[in-house]
């Protein structure tokens, strides 16, 4: 049989690059083992009628024909198998059938990836990924890894953002509020770094990760929370009115927040706020300081024999204070691990208030000051000496404080 002069000339010519809209179009796999296992849940997902050919599978594969997302005949392949096909993916482990195969597709005019010879398929399959509605494919001939490297290195940089890729379609006004974690830059999620990079406006607080907002374009206005006028007491609602102002004025605007928007953090009353006035609100939950803290600082909240549950409460009300709703009685009965927010000022009531109540002066207490910054700072004490630890040592807020034996569980696998 004469080579096709598709074949003659590969070398000399690139691929050209096409996407196919397979949606209800029949689409022909010819072997189910590891090759088909990785392309098929595209093929699935583009909507393509698939046929499967093949007389064994592997569980993954075998699991998609049972639900019924593929057409499996349990043999080998045949001649004909191709007919009516727009695309076929030959990936079989039989040489013979694979070239068979490949001669049919030539002969009929279908598209063919062979996973065994790519000099010898009429169509190449490229590293392909995907971010927030966008298809990233890449080919660079027969250098597949490089391919791939590419791939993940341009979506990687569309999902964290520090790709630019400006929407020029009519964006949907709105506010997001976005957990930006407990400071250290790369512990926001992706989700929360790509709407950043796509803000125009962002309402940040201090306890953010600061170091993102230098990396926003000049245009993106950057507003400080802990600075909107009307004073200290009408904070919370000049940072709703200027949520709504901004959104209705057009504007794509990110509430920029330490931690988790509902995790100590007033994230609700913001988004009751957005609804009355009828703005549209999202929320991107973020890594809180309750349990990221201490596990940067090598303590786990819960470790097996150690502790079986972990509290996190807020420390802002001192104990007694009628405006408190924490039980610290019934909290000092617990046999787990306190992660206290907010509570460094009151650290020497909340001690107190512990012991009095069952918990042993000995209980291990760490205090870490700015956790995952570059300030990160660990102060080792027990309930009996925090208070008079915490003021000799000048601990400041913020910080997290952690009590249980979790902390000497940590300290020992340090």
């Amino acid at each position: 049989m004469t080579e096709p002069a598709a074949h003659r000339t590969e070398a000399a010519h690139p691929a050209y690059p096409v996407g196919l809209r397979l949606a209800g179009r029949r689409v022909v796999v010819l072997g189910a083992g590891q090759v088909a296992q990785r392309r098929l849940p595209a093929l699935v997902a583009a909507g393509a009628d698939i046929r499967l050919v093949a007389p064994e599978a592997t569980p993954s594969v075998e699991a998609m024909a049972e639900a019924g997302e593929l057409r499996w005949e349990r043999r080998s392949y045949r001649p004909g198998d191709l007919a009516d096909a727009w695309y076929a993916l030959i990936a079989t482990s039989d040489p013979v059938a694979n070239t068979a195969a490949s001669r049919e597709a030539e002969a009929s005019r279908v598209w063919c990836v062979r996973s065994d010879d790519a000099e010898a398929a009429t169509a190449w399959t490229p590293a392909t990924g995907r971010s927030e509605g966008v298809t990233v494919a890449v080919l660079t001939g027969r250098d597949p890894r490089r391919s791939a490297g590419i791939r993940d290195a341009i979506v990687e940089g569309l999902r964290d953002g520090s790709l630019a890729a400006p929407r020029h379609r009519t964006r949907t006004a709105g506010v997001a509020l976005v957990g930006g974690g407990p400071g250290d830059p790369d512990l926001i999620t992706v989700r929360g770094r790509r709407l950043l990079a796509e803000a125009d406006v962002v309402i940040a607080d201090r306890l953010g990760p600061r170091d993102l907002l230098d990396e926003l374009p000049p245009h993106v206005e950057v507003i400080d929370a802990a600075k909107i006028p009307y004073g200290r007491y009408m904070a919370q609602e000049a940072i709703n009115a200027a949520l709504i102002e901004h959104a209705k004025a057009g504007k794509a605007v990110v509430r920029l927040k330490g931690g988790d928007p509902f995790v100590f953090g007033r994230g609700l009353e913001e988004a009751d706020a957005l609804a009355e006035a009828g703005i549209p609100c999202t929320v991107v939950p973020g890594i809180s300081s309750s349990i990221s803290v201490p596990g940067a600082a090598g303590i786990p909240v819960t470790h097996r024999g150690v502790a079986h549950e972990f509290t996190v409460v807020s420390g802002h009300l001192a104990p007694g204070d009628p405006r408190s709703l924490v039980d610290w009685e019934a909290l000092a009965r617990l046999r787990g691990t306190l992660v206290l927010l907010m509570a460094v000022e009151r650290i020497g009531a909340i001690a107190d208030v512990l012991t009095r109540h069952g918990r042993s002066p000995d209980t291990p207490v760490a205090v870490v000051q700015e956790g995952t910054t570059a300030a990160e700072r660990r102060v080792d004490a027990t309930l009996a000496t925090v208070a008079a630890t915490v003021e000799a040592e000048g601990v400041r807020p913020p910080a997290v404080v952690v009590i249980g034996d979790v902390v000497a569980a940590g300290a020992r696998n340090g």
